[in-house]
């Protein structure tokens, strides 16, 4: 009850007023997020590399209502490819449509997303387009074989959410057509109808679909993105079995979440990468990491309470 209230809140403007204000909050939301600047992003970046660590990093941002506004979020992107480029970070990037006018209008999106693809692959450097809520899936799918297929964009991934029920046969289809995917369970507040409500369901479904794409030949690349240890380790096992999916496979996981875990991956040889997010828009995705983890609100109410 309390990861579907606090995910109902994630979407809430009033809470969002609210709890921005709040300095316990912001403090905790620092945990999750790099910084509200691209030089802490950068910072970031290089801090991590520096412990065997690759990244892909986020600007936070979604759902823009006002064509005008895209400008500044484009903009931002390409200086982080720029920036990514001259430090010769190792570090892709992450972006999400509806940052990119995809409420407004698909021709739109796709005008912004070309700009930012095509200086991307000018420095070889991926770009994931993060999947939403369920009212985005079909869209998104559609852009990004859009972008891959008609335009011809080399680096360009995307990601399935094993928490919805139709996911197992969208991965079937982008298994055979060589795609780059980030599979993950899914934070957003979904009708049963839709997603699988409970858990045991989520996580067998990501086991299942983990295992056929890993199966599927190259160049299908997986991104295995979980923090849950038994799909861990049910990835390394089946990289111990075939060490060629090194070169095809790699773990991801959220910046400031199991570090020490991602050390040791890393140290063991596994190929390692970390979502790292930053800028001023932190509060919805900060509200979706306190819905995965909920003991974390109480350190929230204790700083309130205690000033």
């Amino acid at each position: 009850m309390l990861r579907r209230i606090l995910l109902y809140l994630s979407a809430a403007a009033w809470a969002r007023s609210i709890v921005t204000h709040w300095g316990a909050a912001r403090r905790m939301a620092r945990r999750f997020v790099a910084g509200e600047t691209l030089d802490e992003a950068v910072a970031a970046a290089q801090a991590l590399n520096q412990r065997s660590l690759s990244v892909s990093l986020d600007y936070l941002g979604e759902s823009v209502l006002k064509a005008e506004d895209t400008v500044a979020v484009v903009a931002m992107y390409r200086r982080l490819i720029e920036r990514i480029a001259q430090g010769g970070l190792q570090a892709s990037v992450s972006l999400k449509l509806t940052h990119m006018g995809l409420d407004i209008s698909e021709d739109l999106c796709v005008t912004n997303l070309r700009q930012i693809l095509t200086d991307a692959q000018a420095h070889n450097i991926l770009v994931t387009i993060d999947m939403e809520s369920s009212a985005y899936t079909e869209r998104t799918l559609r852009i990004y074989r859009t972008m891959r297929d008609e335009y011809d964009f080399k680096g360009v991934g995307t990601v399935i959410q094993t928490y919805l029920r139709r996911s197992a046969d969208d991965m079937h289809a982008l298994a055979a057509e060589g795609a780059h995917i980030r599979l993950c369970k899914g934070a957003y507040l979904e009708p049963p109808t839709v997603a699988f409500p409970e858990k045991a369901d989520v996580d067998r479904n990501f086991s299942q679909i983990m295992t056929d794409f890993l199966r599927a030949p190259a160049p299908a690349y997986l991104c295995i993105a979980s923090h849950d240890e038994a799909i861990i380790q049910q990835g390394e096992a089946m990289l111990t079995q075939d060490p060629a999916l090194k070169s095809r496979c790699e773990f991801q996981m959220l910046y400031g979440v199991r570090s020490s875990r991602q050390d040791a991956l890393a140290a063991a040889g596994y190929p390692v990468r970390l979502y790292v997010p930053f800028g001023e828009a932190w509060y919805p995705y900060f509200m979706r990491r306190l819905a995965e983890r909920p003991a974390n609100v109480w350190f929230i109410v204790k700083n309130l309470i205690g000033g």
